[in-house]
């Protein structure tokens, strides 16, 4: 038999087709994930649930908008606890972090990317930088005089000792911001 939509001189072996039980169950499953993301939605924020570290380093720029920061819904709050303790652990197991969980090098790490980006005369007096940590992981959030100066401020937070990655969202003027704002908290 061929299928609706191979070309005729390819037939189906039927290896791909989902029917009976098995199909069904995906597709409960699928309807159970689309409302589920659909209930979050609606569900009001609750800011920094984790308290993971969120913290201004620079404020040059007063017009710059403030980041929302880490904010989650009841749902992705469950969702995250979970994920969190298998990303935490696993680090530890896998022998990348010398700390039974990775989320405890966090308030550290947070401290040494402020102090490296006050520490920096140009960022200081040009930028407007808040900085999160989850995970070694830090995300540079605001806005900064040029992109040079948003690569600078990434290679600054990297050299940090600990620091695992770093996800810069900054804006060079002109653009709009590369990151939820704090006026988004409410939703």
């Amino acid at each position: 038999m061929n299928h609706p939509l191979r070309p005729s001189a390819a037939p189906s072996r039927g290896r791909h087709r989902r029917t009976g039980e098995a199909g069904s169950a995906v597709s409960a499953w699928f309807l159970v994930l689309c409302a589920a993301s659909l209930a979050a939605a609606d569900e009001p924020l609750r800011a920094n649930p984790f308290n993971d570290p969120f913290e201004r380093a620079t404020s040059a720029t007063a017009a710059c908008p403030v980041p929302r920061g880490p904010a989650y819904s009841e749902s992705q709050m469950r969702a995250e606890a979970h994920s969190r303790i298998e990303r935490g652990t696993t680090c530890w197991l896998s022998g990348l972090c010398s700390e039974p969980n990775a989320y405890r090098y966090d308030a550290r790490v947070a401290q040494g990317v402020v102090a490296a980006l006050r520490g920096d005369a140009e960022l200081d007096r040009a930028a407007s930088i808040w900085v999160i940590v989850q995970r070694r992981i830090v995300y540079l959030q605001g806005c900064v005089a040029s992109p040079q100066q948003a690569r600078r401020a990434e290679a600054i937070a990297a050299a940090v000792p600990e620091v695992e990655r770093v996800i810069p969202s900054l804006s060079a003027p002109g653009e709009a911001p590369l990151y939820p704002l704090q006026s988004d908290t409410a939703r």
